[in-house]
């Protein structure tokens, strides 16, 4: 999923407050947040940012949604079925969800023809949606968005009556329903989306309702308010009436006293403080280690630099270029100094040598990251001092009178978030520290805490960046969208020596329909990917310690789409879960959620 490192900033930074769970008491029960990264839009059919993915989940559903234990069950859609190519998807859909209004008042019908204007929406090109790419999945859809097939009934989805509708894809994609968690697959009523044309989704009154919650007050950088829907179809799940989002631009800072202060619900502990609240009698029960998730994290070599002449971008450009320059960073991070910043007792449980985790996907019982030739990389760490030193001793000799030394590193971080700002130093200092000040010149750049994605990674205004993907869908093919030609990281196709190797590597994948040829396929992929340095793979998301009253194991799950986003089906604890009953409740879930996995596939 095309996550913004602001993105996943706010995610690390949410803090919540409530007034306990009166679930049984009838009493109206709220649940206060704080944050520093606003949203700019609450059009779902065309955002790609997560803490904008993140209010859309709660305010508007799709066909499915996932359990706390990972198993697809019915959103919008009651039942489907496929054909045996899974080529062809019919979906029946409940008749008694409605749209509603600002006010909560009933507007229409949710009706397939909804789903038919949502992706029409998604694919025309003028509205530039950032999801595009993941719906062409469906027959024409990247025709249509490319304006070969001018005729949108020639796209693969067609309502076949109000509550049956029916996708055709391009190709085989038995994991298409993982695809449906996504934003892009949303609907929208067509006759308010053409009456507010440019303005859908810039207020709270510009848009129609059909999930667990109401966007009852929308105040850019002050506050915005949810409140539960009562006209959703499946309300007794929700358990908390009024979310509360308060903004404060020091959110990260100021959260843990705000939470010692019972202002708010839960903070982010970060490191800084870390040791002092685990020592402290009055605070020690009260932090909890936060659950991995399934976002990848890696430093990012950018080769199309687009940065002021004072770092020197040029210079940039023809070291880059060279493969023992970009080998001397890869074997000279050391990400458990790295790591130390975000988890500093057990930093080695968050690293990843891989784009894609371990345990995302397997095939016969075997992980995706053991397959060959990915399997040498999964069970080698990266950091090697003297390949890094032998790497650049051979970098300036290919460079001599090609580079000035040292080159500029220009490595930016978001202001929001102090944990980045100090990994961004050790950084820094590591690998100044190895590879030495007459090689390489890190410089630091404090970038914006909101509007980061859009000011700083997308326009290429960095050397080196640390990045992070999401994934989308139930296949490896998710985790390649970064790399591929047209994406907006670092552009690797602009490499030289490259040429279109990856592309080639990932469409041969993408054509094979045997998920052990084409797992093979996408591991040498991205394995290709890695031995070139184009990326420096880091650690996957999560981690960390927080205080919080909310029980992790309660909230839906999924490693894809925006279902963990939601708030339905979660309650307020009485008290912050210890890291003791974490882990007790983490290994109960575990099991849990292997019968559950068992079940289903039986």
């Amino acid at each position: 999923m095309k996550k913004s490192l602001l993105a996943l900033l706010c995610m690390f930074v949410l803090v919540l407050a409530a007034c306990g769970d009166s679930s049984d008491s009838g009493e109206t029960s709220e649940y206060r947040t704080v944050y520093s990264g606003e949203i700019k839009t609450l059009n779902y059919l065309k955002t790609a940012e997560t803490n904008e993915f993140a209010l859309s989940a709660n305010l508007v559903e799709g066909l499915i949604e996932y359990d706390q234990y990972g198993v697809v069950k019915p959103g919008l859609a009651e039942s489907w079925e496929s054909n045996e190519d899974a080529t062809v998807w019919t979906f029946k859909l409940r008749d008694d969800v409605k749209w509603v209004d600002h006010e909560g008042k009933d507007v229409e019908n949710v009706v397939a023809q909804d789903f038919v204007d949502g992706l029409n929406y998604v694919l025309d090109a003028k509205n530039e949606s950032s999801t595009a790419w993941i719906a062409t999945v469906v027959k024409n859809g990247d025709a249509f968005y490319n304006g070969e097939v001018t005729d949108f009934s020639q796209v693969g989805i067609k309502a076949i009556d109000e509550t049956t509708l029916e996708y055709t894809l391009e190709a085989p994609t038995p994991y298409f329903l993982s695809m449906l968690n996504y934003v892009c697959f949303f609907p929208v009523n067509g006759e308010f989306l053409a009456e507010k044309g440019d303005t859908f989704g810039t207020t709270r009154e510009n848009i129609l309702y059909n999930g667990a919650y109401i966007l009852d007050k929308f105040e850019p950088q002050n506050e915005r308010v949810l409140v539960k829907n009562d006209a959703y179809w499946d309300k007794e799940t929700v358990k908390i009436d009024r979310i509360r989002y308060k903004y404060n631009k020091e959110a990260a800072t100021v959260a843990p006293e705000l939470f010692l202060r019972d202002e708010i619900d839960g903070a982010l502990i970060p490191t800084s403080i870390l040791d002092e609240w685990l020592n402290s009698d009055d605070k020690k029960d009260l932090v909890r280690q936060n659950t991995n998730n399934f976002y990848t994290y890696f430093y990012a070599l950018n080769f199309d630099p687009q940065y002021d002449a004072e770092y020197e971008p040029e210079n940039w450009k023809v070291a880059v270029n060279n493969k023992d320059f970009r080998k001397s960073l890869y074997h000279a991070l050391d990400r458990v100094s790295a790591m130390l910043t975000i988890e500093p007792y057990n930093p080695q449980d968050l690293l990843s040598n891989t784009i894609t985790p371990k345990n995302f996907v397997d095939v016969e019982g075997v992980d995706y990251t053991m397959l060959e030739p990915l399997k040498a990389i999964t069970e080698t760490d990266s950091f090697n001092k003297d390949l890094a030193l032998e790497h650049k001793e051979a970098a300036l000799a290919a460079l001599a009178g090609k580079a000035t030394f040292p080159v500029k590193v220009l490595l930016p971080y978001n202001s929001g978030s102090p944990e980045w700002a100090n990994r961004s130093q050790v950084v820094e200092q590591q690998l100044e520290n190895l590879l030495g000040t007459d090689y390489i010149d890190v410089e630091l750049y404090a970038g914006p805490a909101t509007g980061f994605l859009g000011e700083v990674r997308r326009p290429g205004k960095f050397s080196m960046l640390e990045a992070n993907w999401g994934p989308d869908f139930a296949d490896p093919s998710t985790y390649t969208d970064p790399f591929s030609e047209g994406g907006t990281y670092n552009k690797p196709e602009m490499a030289e020596g490259y040429n279109s190797e990856y592309n080639k590597l990932v469409e041969a994948a993408k054509a094979e329909v045997d998920p052990a040829v084409r797992y093979e396929l996408f591991a040498k992929a991205e394995a290709f990917l890695i031995e070139e340095a184009f990326v420096i793979p880091y650690a996957v998301g999560g981690g960390g310690y927080t205080a919080s009253k909310l029980n992790p194991f309660e909230s839906q799950y999924s490693p894809f789409g925006v279902t963990s986003e939601k708030f339905k089906g979660q309650s307020i604890l009485d008290k912050p879960m210890s890291n003791e009953e974490f882990k007790s409740a983490k290994e109960a879930w575990e099991k849990e959620r292997a019968e559950a996995l068992a079940n289903t596939s039986n």
